[in-house]
Order: structure tokens, then C-alpha cells, then sequence
């Protein structure tokens, strides 16, 4: 027997489905921010970090992770800045370091710096089990710090951690400033973000 369903109730199983798979997703392991900027990322992020809205979008829905913590670990990396680099070999927007790409590749291209980077973050929060902090300090550590005792954590992991865990969940909140996003600008953040600034042309 054919049994006829109206659009309107075939539009609304579909949403129903729709919505069901979305949350339970990887993807939505976390809460929705309360508001967002204009990016579509929480409103507390920097401009650096904001005019890279649109591809923080496009990249965590590529790698399942939540827009806020891509913004995060972009943050307090690079501020946005695609030509950043470290004393310890690291470059890009994310920060990788050197054996995470293939022969041949651009380290400071931001597709294919992202691509490593939130390959590695992805991983890491597998790992985590979903946990930001855990997330955190194993992308800035290495994956075998998660399970290790925090304690045993080197000094700059711990921090790392505490800084991300703390931002991100200020922007989980969606609120305009987080206090420790100032902390970390006034502590060598804001020389970053000149730079990614300079760099984006942002500046006047």
C-alpha cells in the first residue's frame, strides 16, 4: 500500500533527522556559543583572528571541531598571522611544526597549514575525549601528554592549556571580552597580534 506525505510533513522529518544528527555529532560537543561576531566566531576573539571567520568555519567543519576552538588554538599561536614563526621551528597560522607536512608542501600556505594543524588538533581531542584542556595541552605537547599526570606537564604545555581552556570557555559563552584573553595580550600576546596585523593590513 502507498501512503501519501504531505511536503510540509517530509520538510519536517527531514529537519527533525537533520537535527538529530547534527547533535550528536563530533562536531557538537559543545555547547553554541551564546552570541557570535559577525565571523560567526564568538564576539571576544581579535580582529586578527575575526577576519579569519569565514575559513575558521570552513576548516572546523572540515575536521569536525567547534568553530571557538579552532579560533583558540589560531589565537594564542599566531594571532592570525600566516607567516608566524618560532624558535622552536613551528610556522603558520597553527603552528606546526616541520615534520607534520609532506615533501613539497608550503608550511605557510594557509590551507595546507591548517590542514596539518587541525588534522593534529582533531586527533588530539579524539584523544581528549572531549575534553578542551586535555585537547589543548596535547596539541601544543604531543598526544601522549593526555594521559599523563598534568603535573609531569611542561611548564609551557600547562600554560598553553590554562590560557586556551579558559578563553575557549569564555567564547563557549559567548561573551564580548574574556579577562583572560586581555591577560595573555598583556603578557606578549599583543606584540603577536601587531605583527598579524601588520601583516593582514590591518593597520592604518
Amino acid at each position: 500500500m502507498r501512503f501519501f506525505i504531505p511536503s510540509l510533513a517530509i520538510l519536517t522529518i527531514g529537519l527533525v533527522l537533520a537535527l538529530g544528527t547534527y547533535f550528536s555529532s563530533p562536531a557538537a560537543f559543545a555547547a553554541r556559543p551564546k552570541s557570535v561576531g559577525a565571523s560567526g566566531l564568538a564576539p571576544l576573539y581579535t580582529e586578527e583572528i575575526q577576519h579569519w571567520g569565514p575559513f575558521i568555519q570552513s576548516w572546523a567543519s572540515e575536521y569536525a571541531l567547534d568553530p571557538n576552538l579552532v579560533a583558540t588554538v589560531m589565537q594564542i599561536e599566531s594571532c592570525g598571522d600566516p607567516q608566524a614563526g618560532s624558535q622552536s621551528g613551528a610556522t603558520g597560522l597553527f603552528q606546526v611544526m616541520p615534520f607534520h607536512f609532506k615533501s613539497g608542501e608550503d608550511p605557510f600556505d594557509p590551507e595546507t597549514n591548517a590542514r596539518r594543524g587541525l588534522n593534529y588538533l582533531r586527533r588530539s581531542f579524539e584523544k581528549a575525549g572531549g575534553d578542551a584542556r586535555l585537547a589543548l595541552a596535547g596539541y601544543n605537547g604531543g598526544i601522549g601528554l593526555i594521559q599523563a599526570d598534568s603535573a609531569t606537564w611542561p611548564v609551557e604545555t600547562r600554560r598553553y592549556a590554562a590560557w586556551g581552556a579558559a578563553i575557549y570557555a569564555d567564547a563557549r559563552q559567548g561573551v564580548a571580552e574574556s579577562q583572560t584573553l586581555q591577560d595573555w595580550l598583556g603578557n606578549g600576546g599583543s606584540r603577536l597580534c601587531r605583527q598579524a596585523a601588520r601583516r593582514l593590513g590591518l593597520t592604518n
